[in-house]
């Protein structure tokens, strides 16, 4: 007999109320955690992707330790997760040797205001594996940023820079910028509010791998001092931008524009000379974060000496006649440089330099077989859901999904039940402690979610 409209929006009502019952005791001091503290916790966590529907499941789950590939949250619930700290673990949680180089940095004590001694050690390291000249540490990517921009500001003496759509480069106001068409006219203006209109005077927003964006850059190359590209984007990981990439650094080394690459999320996954050495492509400045601080909180910014050389003056020698002469702008920070941050990069840095590329490749292949094997039950169950990946990145897919806020937002809860933690939308990395017992798991999770969900009605094509 066949199941009216009516019947089915119950049945699905029915299940929702059940769902959350069977989520919310199970995670239960998540909750209660993000109910007791909200009056003191400003915490855009506790907020994401709200949805009156899943309003009583609106809250982050609270872990209480993680190794290797796992996650333990405060109610004993174990989770496989792929959200790897936005990005950070590539090696997973707590590996050994990065555990180690803390410890021993801990009982020699954290030095703030002096040299750390081993400091240019981890600066020359860092040089050769990403083939840049100097490099700078900060505390965060969006620092890094900032400074990457007023470095090519006050080397170029030009004030605008370019980005491009549906990329993060922190939350600083000069970043947080859309494109708008206002009198058919295209104005760059603020995404956020509390950001000046000013603060998107100067910066261009263009299309990601579109041929009119070059030809808008090649337009105004005497006003942009940089372009700054991340050269995959975590929400569209199924595009490859090898081409365009090669392109933009052809047309700013012929003006004279900088190239800044984001290199936050693919610095030293995608290659241990991050996307630079994937894809052939020397950019004058790049930024750096996440994986080289093996969980502790770093940003950098490298380049060629013509622009980190406005940090200190440039290069000068004892006992001559030498003296620091590039016009310096300022770079500053109590926290930069910070021991436990610096220790951890250190060995980051050996480990990445003894492995070679082997690492990532392996990695890459990997989540390529994993995100096949997903498409492929996705298509034979008519889910209207694809998945991709560049290297280790995960992603929705630009194409093939045509299922609702709510379903998808659904299976993700299912997930997070089942126990395995996705970023928000789906994505996520894969790390070297993910094993093929990991994948087979999560593999097995989505079915049984999405099977559960269709028997319901929903995530039908």
């Amino acid at each position: 007999m066949k199941t009216t409209a009516l019947e089915n929006q119950s049945r699905q009502q029915t299940y929702l109320e059940q769902f959350i019952m069977r989520y919310t005791e199970r995670t239960k001091t998540s909750k209660q955690l993000a109910q007791t503290y909200r009056p003191f916790l400003a915490d855009e966590r506790g907020t994401e992707d709200f949805s009156f529907p899943f309003k009583e499941m609106t809250y982050p789950i609270a872990s209480k330790r993680a190794a290797g590939s796992r996650m333990w949250d405060v109610d004993g619930n174990e989770y496989i997760d792929l959200v790897m700290g936005l990005g950070v673990n590539l090696f997973g949680y707590n590996p050994p040797f990065i555990q180690a180089a803390l410890t021993e940095q801990l009982e020699q004590g954290i030095q703030l205001g002096s040299q750390l001694e081993f400091v240019g050690e981890v600066a020359e390291l860092f040089c050769e594996l990403t083939r840049m000249e100097r490099v700078a540490f900060s505390n965060t990517g969006t620092e890094a940023i900032m400074t990457a921009i007023r470095l090519a500001r006050t080397v170029t003496g030009r004030n605008k820079v370019a980005i491009f759509s549906h990329s993060y480069h922190g939350h600083s106001d000069q970043t947080l910028v859309q494109a708008e068409t206002v009198d058919d006219n295209l104005h760059s203006v603020p995404i956020y509010p509390g950001i000046p209109p000013s603060a998107a005077e100067d910066i261009l927003v263009l299309d990601f791998m579109h041929p009119r964006s070059l030809d808008e850059i090649a337009a105004r190359r005497q006003e942009l001092a940089a372009v700054l590209v991340s050269p995959i984007q975590r929400q569209r990981p199924d595009r490859d931008p090898r081409m365009f990439l090669h392109q933009l650094r052809q047309l700013t080394a012929e003006s004279g524009i900088a190239l800044i690459f984001d290199e936050v999320v693919t610095g030293f996954r995608l290659h241990p000379g991050g996307a630079q050495a994937f894809f052939d492509v020397a950019a004058d400045l790049a930024v750096y974060g996440k994986i080289v601080g093996g969980g502790m909180p770093i940003g950098a910014v490298a380049g060629k000496a013509t622009y980190m050389d406005r940090i200190d003056g440039g290069m000068w020698n004892y006992g001559d006649a030498s003296y620091p002469q590039a016009n310096q702008t300022l770079f500053a920070g109590t926290f930069r440089k910070h021991p436990l941050a610096i220790a951890a990069a250190r060995a980051v840095l050996q480990y990445l330099k003894s492995q070679g590329s082997t690492l990532q490749e392996q990695l890459a292949h990997r989540t390529s077989q994993f995100i096949a094997e997903l498409n492929a039950y996705f298509a034979t169950k008519a889910v209207p859901l694809r998945m991709a990946n560049f290297s280790s990145i995960i992603g929705p897919a630009t194409s093939g999904i045509s299922a609702s806020f709510e379903s998808l937002m659904l299976l993700n809860y299912n997930l997070i039940d089942r126990g395995v933690l996705l970023l928000p939308g789906g994505g996520g990395y894969l790390s070297a402690a993910h094993t093929d017992e990991d994948i087979v798991r999560i593999v097995q999770v989505f079915k049984d979610s999405v099977e559960e969900l269709q028997n319901l009605g929903l995530l039908l094509q």
